[in-house]
């Protein structure tokens, strides 16, 4: 069904209202950053929850529901440390995991891996991924860095444990924007 300029530019003046709306209701919490998009409870819904369980210097928590194709709860995830924990960690733990997501292509795998395409013939007829060498070094570092892992010889897949985790790191780095 194709909606008409008019519809979606109806929408977009009702979804700038409802926001400005919320603006004026609840001034935004220093470092709060972005809303969550849909939220129920308002933008800051899952603060408001951790302000009243966080202890001492406070905690990082994300959490995510990522629905199938037919709008199925296909993983529900969240993970959560307390910032004391975080700051007494060793950071360059985090190196090669991190690493792992820092090449465009290696990204775009992980991509169109996650929306389906799960074997390196499959992602060789994809433009921009290289050789079927190339693809192969790329899907061996996502392998040992756990953003991938292998169902059956030669398919692979985001691990469901990886998925909100991934999502996460993207939408931090600055999400679709």
């Amino acid at each position: 069904m194709d909606r008409t300029t008019e519809q979606r530019l109806a929408d977009l003046e009702a979804r700038v209202a409802e926001l400005e709306g919320r603006a004026g209701a609840a001034p935004a919490q220093p470092g709060g950053g972005g809303g969550a998009e849909g939220a129920p409870g308002g933008a800051f819904f899952a603060l408001e929850a951790l302000r009243g369980h966080a202890a001492g210097r406070g905690a990082v928590v994300f959490a995510g529901i990522v629905r199938d194709g037919d709008g199925e709860d296909a993983i529900e995830w969240q993970q959560g440390l307390p910032v004391d924990r975080l700051a007494g960690a060793d950071w360059s733990r985090a190196a090669s995991v991190l690493d792992a997501l820092g090449h465009p292509v290696r990204l775009n795998l992980l991509h169109a891996v996650w929306e389906g395409t799960g074997t390196v013939a499959g992602l060789s007829e994809l433009s921009g991924f290289g050789t079927t060498g190339q693809i192969y070094h790329h899907v061996n570092l996502l392998v040992a860095a756990g953003w991938l892992t292998t169902v059956r010889r030669g398919h692979y897949i985001v691990p469901p444990e990886r998925v909100v985790p991934l999502l996460a790191v993207l939408t931090a780095a600055g999400g679709a924007s």
